[in-house]
């Protein structure tokens, strides 16, 4: 294999092996860090850096085009969460059709080997690596590259008869069930963007609201009315968060919109901004009527008080 790729970065490694795990973790969920807090134990135990590797872009957007899966974190924000749970370096491998054409042994001995100089191994039990997805758990175990590395697999974690996995995440988001998806997550789903010009309609109504635009695929919740926190500027506050078309104006372009509760003073345009999800609070409806929508707009703000009441989320 040539090594020709240049790898992203997150973090610093200060040991010249670790341990190392493996995934794509997007969402970082409840299954990923049961993998990752096994891998920095045993890397503390060991006195060496835990290490993550993933695949940038994710594997589906290159083998499978126009089928990938919305992601539930960016890739930043991925590198932050797994910073938190003590993993040294993230490190994002580009993905690409000559990176799919690796055998698993050029995998093992260049990456893995050489390249990590991996002395203990995290992964999935479902994980499979090299061209036509050949290598698994076993083969690493077999593998002649990786003679005295640790090969350890970690079952899919399941709450009760529910697999925790990044699609069933996205499934929950995407029906509008983003509590669950929090369970699952444990944290609230967020989207990040900037926030652009909309028709300034919220704020004429006495609900100026940030719009935002996306520079990657999130997954975002189903149409309806949210609750929960805008993130911008260092500062978190908490929202009514509205996804759909509009329809008491008869809009047609789905937009993502967030009002801080109670700010009107609020400049925020071309800033990156985020928007945590905690509660759907009901669907999108359409109102005979601009008095009947502000009626339900007061309500709706008044629950999304009482709920982000007694948490604001970090980001």
């Amino acid at each position: 294999m040539s090594m020709t790729a240049t790898p992203q970065l997150f973090g610093a490694r200060t040991s010249a092996s670790c341990v190392l795990a493996i995934g794509v973790f997007d969402g970082v969920h409840i299954g990923h860090r049961a993998i990752i807090e096994r891998a920095v134990a045993q890397a503390k135990a060991l006195g060496i850096d835990a290490v993550a590797l993933t695949f940038d872009p994710h594997p589906a957007a290159v083998l499978a085009p126009g089928r990938q899966p919305h992601q539930l974190t960016t890739l930043d924000h991925r590198a932050r969460l797994l910073e938190s749970l003590g993993v040294a370096a993230l490190v994002a491998w580009p993905f690409d059709l000559d990176f799919a054409a690796l055998s698993p042994a050029d995998f093992e001995s260049d990456i893995l080997r050489d390249y990590f100089q991996a002395a203990s191994i995290w992964v999935g039990e479902n994980f499979t690596y090299g061209f036509k997805a050949a290598g698994t758990p076993e083969t690493l175990r077999h593998s002649t590259f990786l003679n005295g590395v640790e090969i350890n697999t970690a079952a899919l974690y399941t709450t009760g008869s529910q697999i925790a996995s990044s699609t069933v995440i996205r499934q929950e988001v995407e029906s509008g069930d983003v509590y669950r998806a929090w369970q699952l997550l444990q944290r609230p789903h967020v989207v990040e963007g900037v926030v652009v010009h909309g028709d300034a309609r919220g704020r004429e109504l006495g609900f100026p609201t940030a719009n935002f635009a996306f520079s990657y695929q999130p997954s975002i919740p189903a149409d309806g009315v949210y609750a929960g926190w805008l993130h911008a500027d260092g500062e978190s506050w908490p929202a009514a968060i509205s996804i759909g078309t509009n329809p008491t104006f008869n809009g047609v372009d789905r937009r993502v919109e967030a009002y801080a509760l109670g700010r009107t003073d609020l400049e925020l345009y071309d800033k990156p901004a985020a928007i945590s999800f905690g509660w759907r609070l009901r669907e999108t409806l359409k109102f005979d009527g601009i008095d009947p929508l502000i009626v339900q707009m007061n309500a709706d703000c008044a629950k999304a008080a009482e709920l982000t009441r007694s948490f604001t989320p970090t980001f």
